[in-house]
């Protein structure tokens, strides 16, 4: 090999060694991706919001926890045809008054009634609590029950609750009347008739509720979807 040609050879390595020098490194390889962790009451909440089964709840409640648990009540306000003359009759009926609702968060005729009866306060703007300021001269008191119908026991005791809804119309401590699982007339147009003394007793659309109240047979309670 001639002089030039190792120069050249030479030259042709220091070259190829440069190159390799300068190559930028291979990017790092990125780490797997991570399962994030869900606490455990975060989890339960995340499942109570699928629908897949209405929260229960008990006790003195509101209408905005009742939305809040089961959307579908809200649904089925926007869905409800109301009487608006009678709506708006509610507003004008003597003072004093108090509603006792029980009703259950699981159950289908209490989203039916209770949530037609909020629609028809929504159309007068008032609220569905009641009492001073809310646009409605009575009062409302929400209970929420379980599925059996048993807790909270001293309310269902003090009620004589066998169906929900109940809504319960007392006068000076009096009971007038209540409407028992489903209303004969419409919910609003019913209520109106025990708070403006048109009628009194018991009012609803069951017959078997009827049969049990006019002293036929007593059948057990039904479960309510």
């Amino acid at each position: 090999m001639t002089g030039s040609s190792v120069a050249a050879v030479a030259a042709l390595v220091l070259m190829l060694g440069a190159m390799r020098v300068a190559a930028p490194p291979a990017p790092p390889t990125p780490p797997p991706p991570q399962t994030p962790t869900v606490p455990p009451a975060a989890a339960t909440a995340m499942a109570g919001n699928t629908g897949a089964e209405p929260q229960v709840l008990l006790g003195p409640i509101r209408r905005e926890q009742v939305e809040a648990a089961v959307p579908a009540w809200v649904q089925a306000g926007v869905a409800s045809k109301i009487d608006r003359d009678a709506a708006k009759a509610l507003t004008t009926v003597a003072p004093g008054a108090e509603v006792t609702v029980l009703l259950g968060t699981w159950c289908g005729d209490s989203r039916r009634e209770i949530s037609r009866l909020w629609r028809a306060f929504d159309e007068v703007g008032a609220d569905a609590g009641g009492g001073p300021g809310s646009g409605l001269p009575f009062t409302l008191h929400y209970v929420g029950v379980d599925e059996a119908k048993q807790q909270p026991a001293a309310a269902v005791a003090a009620a004589g609750l066998r169906y929900v809804p109940t809504l319960i119309v007392r006068r000076d401590g009096r009971e007038v009347g209540r409407i028992v699982e489903s209303s004969p007339h419409g919910v609003e147009v019913d209520l109106l008739a025990l708070l403006d003394g048109k009628a009194t007793g018991l009012l609803s659309a069951s017959a078997n509720v009827r049969a049990e109240a006019a002293g036929g047979a007593p059948s057990p309670p039904p479960h309510q979807p």
